[in-house]
């Protein structure tokens, strides 16, 4: 067409300068990746060596430039979260300071396949290679992809097999009752021969912990009990949290047992560890250590625990089921209404300038029950004193009944009902023996009638003390049950019929199962072993 000029091209070259990682002109920055999963200086592959290796190699690349060694010593392969030179070089390379690296293999790269593919994608995208010596592969290469799949998921491979090489070890050690555990805990150290010795100032702390836990005192409670004492942690810290003194309630060291595989690693990619609820094997090694409680107590405490977590909710008002254990008040948990059945609760009214303490049925305050009374304090107090000391007034009769009670209550063995109706029938033919040695001492009568029958009850005894051995050794069977039944033996024992004349919470709570109130001010206490007594408020 005339008038107009005619169309051209003109092709403008590339600066091969500006041509990242494909310039054979250009200065490239190259850096190395190093990681050892051993700090062994003797192995050919340790860190040291792969340092000075890399060092020289990218000494001696043309066109290329020293950019550092990156090295992480130790740490696993599976996951790049806590290889903190590998981040590190990866944060350098979002940032334009690393422009190749040279790495030995795929492994050292990574071992698990997703985190490899991803971060070569990642650094592919920026123009960054990788080349893996072992494997002669450049990632650069979009054909090479496939192979370096393939690879990381040999080298994943590998880490699960030797994963599960390293616990199959490690169950057997625990099985054969070999495994060298790090005994690092509030209480212990671990001495010269690896058997675990006790800190003397430390294990006080623990039996104190123990103590105050089974004189009714909240886990809260123990704390700031600690933190007032300045009494330190493990760590050294003076504030306890709540769920250290509960772990070490819990903690089967401090009675001189060792249990193993409380935990596992879910798998060697991921690395959670999993608290084992049964879906693994549990080994126990019991008198492994020098014990900082006695059994007894241990056993005490864990059922005390269970106790208070198991409570059922007091009032109606409750959104949950779950009940909530009172620590300051022992009356709060065993008070109850004769009449709804519902808890009473402390309150305080003022009278005359003073406060005046009153427990009150929680159905009354909620307006379902209109027949409950309320009592005040010190008057309640007094009553359950009087109610204790009668009751004891006949002790050994009352530890006994309470004894088989309790043995029934918490196994529902009726042989435990048997011994205590043979230890009965003992009593009875031994006071027999006395009426008739007497007689036979004062009496003018035949005595060889009287030896015949004191011979014939010494040889019924004799068969009663056998039946009650063969009742005694099938009831006691279950150590926390019997630890429980000594517990408040011990406490009945340590009480008088006259010694009830303060009341205190911490016997109301090792002794007392219930008090019911009725509408006319009349409490009746319902002891642990089912004895039962009454007192007039």
């Amino acid at each position: 067409m005339d008038g107009c000029l005619a169309r051209t091209i003109t092709k403008i070259e590339a600066n091969p300068l500006l041509v990242r990682g494909k310039s054979d002109f250009r200065i490239m920055r190259v850096a190395a990746y190093c990681r050892v999963s051993t700090d062994d200086e003797d192995q050919l592959n340790s860190y040291q060596a792969q340092i000075a290796y890399y060092t020289d190699a990218i000494a001696k690349r043309p066109n290329s430039t020293f950019a550092g060694i990156y090295a992480d010593e130790g740490i696993t392969g599976t996951s790049t979260k806590k290889r903190k030179d590998f981040l590190r070089l990866m944060r350098d390379c979002e940032r334009g300071k690393v422009d190749y690296i040279l790495t030995k293999s795929i492994s050292r790269f990574a071992r698990n396949t997703v985190d490899s593919l991803s971060w070569v994608r990642k650094l592919r995208a920026m123009g960054i290679g990788v080349y893996f010596e072992e494997q002669a592969i450049d990632s650069l290469k979009a054909e090479n992809e496939t192979l370096i799949g393939l690879f990381s998921v040999i080298a994943q491979s590998e880490s699960e097999n030797i994963g599960a090489n390293v616990r199959w070890g490690i169950r057997q050690s625990m099985k054969s009752g070999t495994y060298c555990t790090n005994f690092s805990c509030f209480g212990y150290r671990r001495g010269d021969d690896g058997v675990p010795v006790i800190v003397p100032e430390e294990a006080e702390t623990v039996r104190t912990i123990f103590k105050l836990f089974l004189d009714g005192k909240s886990i809260q409670m123990i704390c700031r009990y600690l933190a007032e004492n300045n009494i330190k942690t493990y760590t050294g810290k003076t504030e306890w949290n709540q769920r250290t003194v509960r772990d070490l309630i819990t903690n089967e060291k401090y009675v001189g047992d060792l249990l193993l595989q409380k935990s596992y690693i879910e798998d060697t990619i991921s690395k959670k560890t999993r608290k084992n609820n049964g879906e693994l094997a549990k080994y126990l090694i019991s008198n492994n250590h020098p014990a900082i409680v006695d059994r007894d107590t241990f056993n005490m405490a864990q059922a005390e625990l269970a106790g208070r977590t198991n409570k059922r909710k007091k009032s109606e008002l409750g959104i949950t089921e779950q009940g909530k254990y009172s620590a300051k008040y022992a009356l709060t948990d065993v008070l109850v209404c004769g009449c709804c059945g519902s808890h009473y609760r402390r309150t305080g009214k003022n009278v005359k300038g003073e406060v005046q303490h009153v427990w009150r049925c929680l159905g009354r305050i909620e307006h379902r029950c209109k027949e409950a009374v309320g009592l005040e304090e010190k008057k309640l107090h007094s009553a359950i004193c009087r109610c204790l000391s009668d009751m004891m007034d006949s002790r050994e009769e009352v530890i006994n009944l309470c004894r088989t009670n309790l043995q029934y209550a918490l196994t529902g063995d009726t042989k435990v009902l048997d011994a205590y109706a043979i230890e009965n029938q003992i009593r009875t033919h031994q006071d027999e023996i006395d009426l008739l040695m007497e007689k036979e001492e004062t009496t003018q009568g035949d005595p060889e009638r009287y030896e015949k029958a004191i011979v014939g009850l010494y040889e019924k005894i004799g068969v009663l003390r056998e039946q009650l051995r063969l009742a005694k050794e099938q009831a006691a069977t279950n150590e926390s049950i019997q630890s429980e039944i000594e517990r408040f033996m011990k406490t009945i024992q340590e009480y008088s019929g006259d010694s009830f004349t303060e009341y205190d919470d911490t016997v109301v709570r090792r002794l007392v199962e219930c008090i019911k109130v009725s509408p006319d001010r009349t409490i009746e206490i319902i002891l642990k072993g089912g004895i039962h007594g009454k007192e007039k408020v």
